[in-house]
């Protein structure tokens, strides 16, 4: 037969698999793109959001317990930010194929 294929290892599979999950949420995708352009608060990101705050802590603590987004404090305020800057490449990435998937819906 063919020659062996390689295959992902499960440990990559499950980290990649649970990064998925935080992305299917439209309410972490607009904290993920918010907390790109400046590092908030929770009462910044619960105004721009126009959401509770009891709803926004939630979906801020699955990004932290994800290593999306880290915390620094300036006084007694704590700040969310984002922990690494793939993550943002991942969420360009699904926009900009969003993007040509409904340019191609529009042309056929």
């Amino acid at each position: 037969m063919g020659e062996k294929v390689s295959l992902l290892k499960e440990a990559d599979l499950a980290g990649a698999r649970d990064i998925f999950k935080l992305f299917s949420n439209g309410t972490r995708l607009q904290i993920l793109y918010i907390l790109e352009q400046e590092a908030l608060n929770v009462s910044q990101i619960v105004e721009r959001l126009n959401m509770e705050q009891s709803a926004v802590s939630h979906q801020l603590a699955l990004l932290r317990a994800g290593h999306l987004i880290s915390t620094h404090r300036e006084g007694k305020a704590v700040y969310y930010q984002l922990n690494d800057p793939h993550v943002l490449d991942i969420l360009n990435e699904a926009l900009e194929h969003a993007v040509h998937v409904a340019k191609d819906r529009e042309t056929n």
